[in-house]
């Protein structure tokens, strides 16, 4: 009898040798010569890249300092994930977003003629001195006819509808069209229409469009705001009343929307007229200047925000 429980025995010694190698394959080592005990790896968080979105303002002739702001981006290796333009904005915004470099768009600007960008007409006929079909042609010249979902990186193009004077943000459809009815100066230019809606500059309700580059997926807004204050413009001729209408109410809208932003570039552009086309070097300037004093407090947001998201 004890013979014929010899095998019985030998057969519950494996089971039970074979059940705790299974318990310790979890904990053991795979080399013999580590005898520290393996423990489980801890849970790894993926740290999702904080998206940086441009918001660029409105301001004509002063819109070139958003080249300056770009180029020291760009060299700073901060790449905005997307850029949403108003007015002037979004001209350059739409030549950012096809994929130039600051040096190409930099070479656009002091090479730009203003011939090449108005068309005239007589205001009896029409609801304006422009037309705006000339600058609908050189925007879609220069992005090589992209519509706006093809671009090198999300782009929105902010506009306000003349007919319930609310903002509009467009992401699909023909580029220069809408920074056409993005710039379309009530009086100066005349409205277009699209889709059986007429649209006018976008600055009458978002000079520059934190809150759309927050609604396009930004984490991290950097706004740019080229407008002047109302008292640095004298009212001398008609189009100048026109621009210092803009002015007065960009500023108290500007006052409200730009708290959503996380960084706010200002350039010094103190005595540039918005209609002054020759001194675009000079907004370039400053646009660089500008955002070179703002890096510190971009770098140390995207430092923030990076530490954030690895701590939950």
């Amino acid at each position: 009898m004890i013979r014929s429980l010899i095998p019985c025995g030998r057969r519950l010694a494996c089971l039970g040798a074979a059940l705790m190698l299974a318990a310790c394959s979890t904990t053991l080592p795979v080399s013999r010569d580590n005898p520290v005990p393996v423990t489980p790896a801890p849970f790894e968080i993926v740290k999702k890249p904080l998206r940086i979105g441009l918001a660029l303002g409105g301001g004509a002739a002063r819109g070139f300092a958003h080249v300056g702001v770009i180029a020291v981006l760009e060299e700073a290796g901060l790449r905005p994930q997307l850029v949403v333009g108003t007015s002037a904005g979004s001209l350059v915004a739409a030549l950012y977003a096809s994929g130039k470099t600051s040096a190409q768009l930099q070479q656009t600007a002091l090479n730009m003629e203003e011939v090449a960008i108005t068309d005239w007409m007589l205001p009896i006929f029409g609801r304006g001195m422009f037309r705006g079909d000339a600058l609908a042609r050189y925007v879609n010249d220069l992005v090589a006819g992209r519509l706006i979902e093809n671009m090198a990186i999300p782009l929105g193009i902010v506009a306000t509808d003349l007919n319930n004077g609310q903002a509009v943000l467009f992401q699909r459809g023909d580029t220069g069209t809408a920074v056409r009815a993005s710039s379309a100066v009530p009086a100066v230019f005349v409205p277009v229409k699209i889709s059986g809606r007429e649209y006018v500059d976008g600055g009458l309700v978002s000079p520059v469009p934190v809150r759309f580059a927050r609604q396009m997926g930004a984490d991290v807004v950097v706004a740019v705001d080229i407008s002047s204050p109302p008292e640095a413009n004298p009212a001398s001729d008609t189009l100048q009343i026109l621009l210092q209408t803009f002015a007065i109410m960009g500023k108290s809208i500007n006052q409200f929307e730009l708290k959503d932003a996380d960084v706010v570039v200002r350039p010094a552009l103190a005595g540039l007229k918005s209609a002054d086309f020759s001194a675009r070097q000079r907004a370039i300037d400053a646009g660089r200047a500008a955002m070179l004093a703002a890096l510190p407090a971009l770098k140390a947001r995207l430092n923030a925000g990076t530490a954030a998201a690895a701590g939950h």
